[in-house]
């Protein structure tokens, strides 16, 4: 602050001096110098680079009306040289000098300040950051960790916030134990494990289970990203995990939460700079600090990532991160628990039921389901709702999975299309016992689809069979061939559907062993790159004509699976027409009303069948 101070005097004098040396002259024209030089009333002349000051003989009267001349006066030189200036003030026999530059007194005085001030500040920099003996001077806050702390006192997050990760939980309760009470385990020689890895897909609640265990501990909770070790600069990504560690050891019992630890955790020897990579380094210091850890030392890594297979083999070693806690996506029981826990500060009406919208909700993360019940209730307070209703739900999931809906008008023929497609998807799910049960079908526009058939996916099912799959493809093919059936023809719109199809039925054929013709083999066709996170070609390990047989065999099952959607439809062809009429008009069926229209579904029968 007093280098910037005495560098502001400085220009503030060389400022001032400049204004004091120009205050006694008066500014004028070139012109009205030169005229005055032809008239013989220059006394003398001062050059400094384009300014040109002087005096005159006897003060002439200036050009503006109300404005008197000073004995002294400036001008400022024209841009192209005035080569015959010099003839005339010898003809004159005006004195005149000159100066190399226009730096004046003050300028002069600025410019021989700034090198010895900058000296001065560097060696002042430098003996700050010597005598410093955590290396705080220069780069001391860049360099120290960014990593932030919660006190037990501001964590309200426990294990009962958390719901669907009962076994999760179950192997934290052993470090929240551990955390209370380290010296009931240290006594009997029990080593807690050093680092916990949280490995899940993206929104399953890794985070909030990590706040959970602190909260449970009652312990000090340093939380920090991956990607805020990394810096531009080769060393403070190293100096800050230094750092951290060093601050979670004086105030053990605590844990530490590294947020995304691939962004820093990949396998060495990948990087563009090999082992010298800033990344690298990084991670080395977290190995090398965790490798530290005394017996005695009461402190709990635990890391999250939803890329376990990109991190560095030495991470996932005994004494680095020796426990595994993988966090899936909650099940039917999971989601309507999580849906309680979120739905507890959210006025629901009586026609809202959590158990029907769980099982609505197939795949949905934790974080996916908490976003549900806030649309929802966004959507009833636009409505300007006192209650949130069944149907703010539907309309929320809808908008979740689909987008919102399209101000679209489609013309007769185009609904009509749409209807008769989804109507082929329903009714083949319907009367198939081995299908997917249907839990809504609409028409409505929404994103990038005209409509959609929403499925109750059974999760009792642990692996997908032969017959399940099969009727999964006639069920996919059912859309277009109703179209065929109503309109003789094939549209655009069922492309999505012939994707899906088609990877189902190239995994029965290489992945499953599920063709007679190809046999019992795993044909590998796509690899997913480990650091690029996508499925990429690679070089197939099997000849020309083997994955021409597997083409072949793809496409005979494809055309089996569109021939029995036919078929069925044929078969049923009252009931498509039935719920094709009532889609138009309704726009949207669920479950009841699809009974209503084409009674039982062959689920349901069988399930009734079983009971008896």
């Amino acid at each position: 602050m007093w280098i910037i101070f005495i560098i502001g005097m400085a220009l503030i004098g060389a400022w001032a001096f400049k204004s004091m040396s120009e205050g006694n002259a008066s500014r004028v024209d070139y012109s009205f110098f030169r005229q005055q030089l032809v008239e013989d009333n220059i006394k003398e002349v001062h050059f400094a680079g384009e300014i040109v000051t002087g005096k005159w003989k006897e003060i002439p009267k200036s050009l503006q009306e109300g404005v008197e001349l000073k004995e002294e006066f400036s001008t400022v030189l024209p841009p192209t040289e005035d080569r015959g200036l010099i003839s005339s003030l010898q003809e004159k026999g005006v004195m005149y000098k000159s100066e190399p530059t226009n730096v004046g007194i003050g300028g002069q005085l600025l410019v021989w300040m700034i090198g010895p001030l900058l000296i001065i500040a560097f060696f002042w920099f430098m003996m700050r950051r010597s005598s410093d003996p955590m290396g705080s001077g220069m780069f001391g806050n860049f360099a120290k960790s960014p990593a932030k702390r919660f006190e037990p006192a501001d964590q309200v997050t426990t294990f009962s916030d958390v719901a669907a990760m009962e076994q999760a939980k179950n192997e934290l309760e052993e470090i929240v134990e551990f955390l209370k009470n380290p010296a009931r385990f240290q006594k009997l020689g029990a080593q807690i494990p050093k680092g916990v890895l949280l490995m899940g897909p993206p929104g399953t609640g890794k985070t909030l289970l990590a706040r959970a265990t602190a909260g449970e501990a009652g312990v000090p909770f340093f939380t920090i990203s991956g990607s805020e070790f990394i810096q531009m600069f080769v060393g403070v990504g190293a100096s800050r995990v230094r750092d951290l560690f060093r601050t979670a050891k004086e105030n053990a019992p605590c844990m530490i939460f590294i947020d995304e630890i691939d962004a820093v955790g990949r396998v060495r020897g990948a990087g563009v700079g090999g082992g010298h990579d800033e990344r690298e380094q990084t991670l080395n210091q977290i190995l090398s600090e965790m490798d530290g850890f005394q017996q005695t030392d009461s402190v709990i890594v635990v890391a999250a990532t939803n890329r376990p297979d990109v991190l560095d083999p030495a991470l996932l070693r005994p004494g680095r991160f020796d426990r595994h806690v993988t966090i899936d996506r909650p099940t039917r029981k999971g989601r309507h628990e999580i849906l309680k826990i979120h739905s507890r500060k959210v006025p629901l009406a009586d026609d809202v039921d959590l158990e029907r919208i769980a099982d609505a909700s197939v795949g949905f993360s934790g974080a996916q389901l908490k976003n549900l019940v806030n649309e929802a209730a966004l959507t009833a307070a636009a409505n300007d709702q006192k209650l949130v209703t069944a149907d703010d739900f539907d309309n929320a999931r809808d908008k979740i999975m689909m987008g919102p809906k399209r101000e679209e008008i489609l013309t007769e023929r185009d609904k009509k299309m749409t209807a008769c497609h989804e109507a082929g998807h329903a009714l083949l799910s319907w009367v198939q016992p081995n299908a997917d049960e249907v839990h809504r079908v609409t028409i409505i526009p929404r994103g990038r689809a005209l409509g959609v058939t929403q499925m109750k996916v059974d999760e009792d099912y642990n692996s997908l069979g032969e017959k399940r799959l099969r009727a999964m493809l006639a069920y996919i093919m059912g859309g277009r061939a109703a179209e065929k059936i109503i309109f003789d023809e094939y549209s655009a719109g069922a492309q999505d559907d012939l994707k899906k199809a088609t990877q189902i039925a190239r995994k029965m054929v290489a992945h499953w062993g599920m063709s007679e013709v190809i046999g019992p083999v795993m044909y590998q066709q796509t690899e997913e790159h480990p650091f690029l996170g996508k499925e990429m070609h690679e070089h197939r390990e099997y000849s020309e004509e083997t994955a021409r047989v597997i083409d072949q065999e793809v496409q005979r099952i494809l055309t089996k699976a569109s021939d029995q959607a036919m078929e069925m439809l044929n078969q049923h062809r009252d009931k498509l027409d039935r719920l094709t009429e009532s889609l138009l008009e309704k726009e949207t069926l669920d479950t009841d009303e699809i009974t209503e229209l084409i009674g039982v579904s062959a689920q349901a029968a069988s399930l009734s069948t079983e009971t008896d």
